[in-house]
C-alpha cells in the first residue's frame, strides 16, 4: 500500500527531474540504479531509503529537506491553493515554460513576467492614467 509521504517524495523527485530535463534513465544511470527503480520511487511504489535520498539530491543538486518541502503531518493542513500548486508544478506545460522562462535574457524575462501579470484576471490596468 502506497504511503502519502512517499507519494510525496516521488511527486517531488520527478517534478525536479523534469525540471532539469533528464530522463529516468538518466537519474538512475547517476546514482547507479535502473530507470525501473525511479519509475517505483515516482510513484510512490517503492519507499526512497535514506541513503538514496541523500544520492538522489545529490545528483538532482538539491537538499534532501526539498522532498519534504509542503508536507504536512497537520490534520487539515492540505490547504487548496498548495494542492493547486503541486498539481500545476507536476504538469509538463508548465516545466517547459518554466525551461523556456530561464533560457531567456533577464530583460526578456522581466517584461515576460510584467506582461503575464498584466494578464492576470481581476488585477487593475496598469495603464488607466
Amino acid at each position: 500500500m502506497t504511503n502519502e509521504i512517499d507519494l510525496h517524495v516521488g511527486k517531488r523527485l520527478r517534478r525536479r527531474r523534469r525540471l532539469l530535463g533528464l530522463t529516468q534513465q538518466q537519474l538512475a544511470e547517476s546514482v547507479g540504479i535502473r530507470f525501473q527503480q525511479i519509475q517505483k520511487y515516482e510513484c510512490g511504489a517503492n519507499r526512497v531509503s535514506a541513503s538514496r535520498l541523500f544520492e538522489l539530491a545529490e545528483s538532482l543538486d538539491v537538499p534532501v529537506q526539498y522532498f519534504y518541502e509542503g508536507l504536512s503531518r497537520r490534520e487539515g493542513a492540505d490547504e487548496p491553493e498548495a494542492v493547486l500548486a503541486a498539481d500545476i508544478l507536476s504538469q509538463k506545460e508548465t516545466m517547459d515554460l518554466i525551461r523556456a522562462y530561464y533560457r531567456l535574457g533577464e530583460r526578456p524575462r522581466k517584461r515576460l513576467l510584467e506582461l503575464a501579470k498584466s494578464l492576470e484576471p481581476g488585477e487593475p490596468a496598469n495603464d488607466a492614467a
